[in-house]
């Protein structure tokens, strides 16, 4: 169980997915997407989740509200070079008073010979919910319900 705003709610187990298809200027000396690159494909990829619940940017400043990384942790799992796309699931751990936990991973689609795609990297993003005050506040009921029924799109 997670505790949410003092209700308790199973574990949320839907996604959303976001594709991104790696550029030339994201690349490394090496060749490789640079790993700080990734922390940009994952913050994408939260925001394109937050929208699918109703809460693009606009909206969130519409209402006061901001979310915060207070801490990232990703493994990195396997290389992505130029023209790889790649497919981040992201969902939620759990929700505490006044954070998120997201889950998210990159999986690169197969290339030419593959038949699988491949995980690339998974991270584990702790957010605090910012209200009006600019001080943390309790994760707005919206979002939980929001993030309850998120779905992940046709692909």
């Amino acid at each position: 169980m997670v505790r949410t705003s003092g209700h308790s709610r199973q574990d949320i187990l839907t996604v959303a997915e976001t594709l991104i298809d790696a550029r030339a200027y994201e690349l490394d000396s090496f060749g490789h997407v640079n790993h700080a690159v990734h922390l940009n494909y994952f913050e994408q990829a939260r925001f394109e989740a937050l929208a699918r619940c109703g809460f693009t940017y606009d909206e969130l400043a519409r209402r006061g509200w901001a979310i915060h990384v207070v801490r990232v942790e990703v493994d990195y799992l396997s290389e992505v070079l130029l023209g790889d796309r790649l497919r981040i699931r992201t969902w939620t751990e759990g929700f505490r008073r006044t954070s998120t936990i997201f889950l998210q991973e990159a999986r690169r689609d197969p290339r030419e010979g593959e038949a699988d795609s491949t995980p690339v990297a998974r991270a584990r993003v702790v957010a605090v919910w910012i209200g009006k005050s600019g001080r943390p506040r309790r994760v707005p009921e919206e979002i939980l319900e929001g993030f309850g029924n998120l779905e992940a799109p046709e692909t």
